[in-house]
């Protein structure tokens, strides 16, 4: 009797495992699961319009949302375009209910997710949702456009924009822009959010607020200031000065007259974007080493050189170095402020105001000046107050042997302007002195050079005499 009891235990054990071994093997396929019904499994129909249809198994404890969503992850395919909204689940006895997925999305009510039954059809709406649709705008925390289902009412298209947005003040009523059948005419109708208002297909709600100026209105200090960093300023009442107190203050070491106000739209002010300043920029620079944006950045410049072209009276000479100016203006945007009079309270520089996204930059006195170009040890050399410009170029090393010592420029470091050192300039800290290199002739260019003048020469020879035979 016991050998009996433990073979049909065995048999029992057996077919146990061999029947997990079947469900594990299955379950490893990327789709299919076992499609048999038990007491673990029932079965379920996906009809109408989605990404998959068919029969398939369910979990006895699976609801609407689970069962889907695991379709497509094992489908392993996007949805995109379908609609969750309008579902019909038909029960095997035939009594049908609509639920709405997207609804259980956002407020979590399980009406809207049952639990599955066996033999359950789930059918998705055929639907345009180019034309199936409302829209919603204004103050609400997620404008856009919605699927619209028959019986929608103003508070569900207010739910599906996520709410009021709490930045908004006094917010009581939505504006519904209704169109006719032929698109030509417009019914605004005034609605108070409370009411049972129903929509209609098409439907474009807009509720009504005055724009919210609690933004995040910020200008951002480098340099020699005793507290760099963002600064937050009030929308376009905030003064330069004010700001620089707000930094702690200029430090002793704050060159004033190298500093610049960059505008959020500057090259700049972008650049420092990168590290995380600007979130929210008007020109698409996010990341300029990448191929999308630095097509970008041409494409800009090239429109702006278009737009400031258009109508100009410029020749064909002219318009190349208009191109170089009007490029450096989109890149190196800035006021003109002279932060040497920040301390007039009267001054234009004191009453400066700043704009959100400014970039303020104030520069550390270096007390040098960079002398470059055809001299052995080109560099920075300690500025001198009364030097003239030979002073620096001898202690850069001298004129080089190329120099050409008749072209010297002095370059003004807070203007960029360029002097020619036979105007005899004053040369202040900051500035710059570059030694041009002599243009290199062989004895051929002489000789052409030589060749050109005597031709010159023969011509006007040639008309002298002619006038003189004339007056004869």
């Amino acid at each position: 009797m016991k050998k009996i009891i433990a073979l049909i235990f065995i048999l029992f054990v057996s077919a146990g495992l061999a029947q997990n071994s079947q469900t594990t093997t299955e379950s490893k396929n990327d789709f299919s699961l076992p499609i048999q019904t038990g007491p673990n499994f029932i079965s379920v129909t996906i009809g109408g319009r989605f990404i998959l249809t068919g029969t398939y198994a369910a979990g006895v404890s699976e609801r609407v949302d689970q069962f889907i969503t695991r379709m497509c992850l094992q489908a392993k395919l996007p949805v995109i375009d379908y609609s969750f909204r309008d579902i019909t689940l038909r029960s095997a006895n035939g009594k049908e209910v609509k639920i709405d997925l997207e609804k259980f999305h956002l407020n979590g009510d399980l009406v809207n997710n049952p639990y599955l039954k066996n033999d359950d059809v789930l059918i998705f709406p055929q639907t345009d949702l180019l034309l199936n649709y409302f829209s919603v705008f204004g103050a609400v925390n997620n404008p856009g456009k919605f699927h619209f289902v028959d019986g929608d009412k103003l508070k569900d298209a207010i739910e599906f924009a996520g709410g009021i947005n709490k930045a908004y003040e006094n917010v009581t009523t939505a504006e519904v822009n209704r169109l006719s059948f032929d698109g030509k005419e417009q019914n605004v109708i005034k609605v108070d959010l409370s009411s049972d208002f129903t929509l209609l297909r098409g439907d474009r709600i807009v509720v009504i607020a005055d724009e919210a100026m609690k933004k995040d209105f910020t200008v951002k200090i480098l340099g020699e200031v005793n507290r760099p960093g963002n600064i937050p300023i009030t929308k376009n009442t905030t003064t330069l000065a004010e700001a620089i107190k707000k930094a702690g203050g200029l430090t002793s070491k704050a060159s004033l007259k190298f500093a610049k106000i960059y505008s959020g739209n500057s090259y700049y002010a972008l650049l420092e974007g990168q590290v995380g300043w600007r979130t929210n920029i008007n020109y698409p620079l996010q990341n300029l080493g990448s191929t999308d944006n630095s097509i970008a950045l041409d494409n800009l410049l090239r429109i702006e050189d278009l737009n400031m072209i258009r109508m100009s009276p410029l020749v064909p000479e002219d318009t190349s170095y208009f191109r170089m100016e009007n490029r450096l203006r989109v890149f190196t945007e800035h006021s003109g402020v002279d932060f040497t009079k920040l301390d007039d309270p009267n001054s234009d520089a004191s009453k400066y105001i700043l704009k959100d996204f400014d970039l303020i930059v104030i520069p550390a006195k270096e007390n040098t000046i960079y002398v470059f170009g055809q001299v052995p040890n080109q560099g920075h050399v300690p500025y001198v107050q009364g030097k003239e410009y030979k002073y620096y170029i001898q202690k850069a090393g001298g004129f080089g042997d190329y120099a050409e010592q008749g072209d010297v420029m002095v370059i003004k470091g807070n203007t960029n302007q360029w002097i020619s050192v036979n105007k005899n300039p004053v040369i202040e800290e900051g500035d710059y002195i570059y030694i041009p290199r002599s243009t290199a002739r062989s004895f051929d260019s002489y000789i052409g050079q030589i060749g050109g003048y005597l031709a010159i020469a023969a011509s006007v020879a040639t008309v002298v005499l002619l006038l003189y035979q004339f007056k004869k």
